[in-house]
């Protein structure tokens, strides 16, 4: 009988105790989980879950498995807004307008802001601040150093990513802007002497190998070609051997400025391929610090601080002279 009692007294005092509270979730949802750059956000998230056990909030990373699944992402958006456990969102839009017609139907009562990729103007209301990179810049950055690599102009092709990918389109314009000298020109036909040549710019999804495709197809229609701008790092660092199976029969075109590449990003081989010489000139970002920072940007936006309106991450600017010195540290 006494036995019984403190069995049952046991069994009350564990159900007062109650399951240990589940963590507030600050979501990052991304583009696609299948893209090393996401992965950098991923272990800037997962630094700050180190480095704050003890906090009330969690950073929870996820995305659909591929970049190209735009519905997808939605889906994941719309599904982690139920969820009564999730307090803030950063969402990398891979269509902006997708995105922003599930935030408005969604009509969410908590904090919801951008990183890598914002929303486009009309739909910025919607959400808090934009965390990540200054695209227009660094787009303009990529159009410099092929302007400085051939300033007399020539024909160029642009890859791009996804469509409605605000991101890319701001680098796009970027490019645009610095090898013209004017702004907003959906497109370049002579203009500072560059010229777009038909086909482009090409839309990859994303893909490493599609783009490297859609390059040498491009170089096979174009035998004078005098350049790329690349808008995302995809086919470097998503087909890095194909990429330089394509480019190092032209590595003296590339070294004398015959022929120029600015190309986005820093992820996996693209340094290594600079340090090779198959590329005139990487422009990256900082994938890991907009991991890192996002959750403390949403803990200040759900305290009501104030919060600057964008936060941009820097960039670092390497050549094949500067590999060993042009990533931040």
């Amino acid at each position: 009988m006494r036995k019984s009692l403190l069995l049952a007294a046991a069994a009350v005092m564990a159900l007062g105790a109650g399951p240990a509270l589940a963590k507030k979730q600050l979501v990052i949802v991304v583009k696609g989980l299948d893209n090393p750059f996401f992965e950098a956000i991923h272990q800037g998230c997962e630094k700050w879950n180190k480095e704050n056990a003890s906090s009330e909030y969690e950073c929870f990373y996820t995305g659909p498995a591929s970049t190209s699944d735009e519905a997808g992402e939605a889906q994941i958006v719309q599904d982690m807004l139920s969820k009564p456990d999730t307090v803030a969102m950063a969402i990398s839009p891979s269509n902006a307008p997708l995105i922003a017609q599930t935030i408005k139907t969604a009509n969410p009562s908590i904090p919801i802001m951008t990183i890598d990729a914002d929303l486009a103007k009309e739909d910025a209301a919607l959400r808090k601040t934009y965390l990540g990179t200054d695209n227009y810049l660094m787009g303009f950055k990529i159009g410099e150093y092929i302007k400085k690599g051939k300033p007399n102009g020539g024909k160029i092709c642009t890859i791009e990513g996804n469509p409605a990918a605000d991101n890319i389109l701001r680098r796009a314009q970027g490019m645009r802007d610095a090898l013209s000298g004017k702004k907003d020109l959906p497109a370049l036909a002579g203009e500072g002497g560059w010229t777009e040549v038909a086909g482009c710019p090409v839309f990859t999804n994303d893909d490493g190998a599609k783009g490297v495709q859609a390059m040498t197809d491009i170089l096979a229609a174009n035998p004078d070609l005098d350049a790329f701008g690349i808008m995302g790092g995809w086919p470097l660092f998503g087909a890095p051997q194909p990429y330089r199976d394509l480019f190092k029969p032209m590595a003296d075109k590339i070294a004398s400025n015959a022929f120029v590449i600015g190309a986005a990003d820093t992820i996996g081989d693209e340094v290594a391929i600079a340090r090779e010489g198959l590329v005139t000139a990487l422009v990256g970002q900082r994938p890991f610090e907009m991991g890192y920072k996002a959750p403390s940007v949403m803990i200040d936006l759900i305290e009501g601080k104030k919060v600057d309106d964008p936060v941009f991450t820097g960039l670092d600017e390497c050549t094949k002279d500067t590999v060993d010195t042009c990533i931040q540290k």
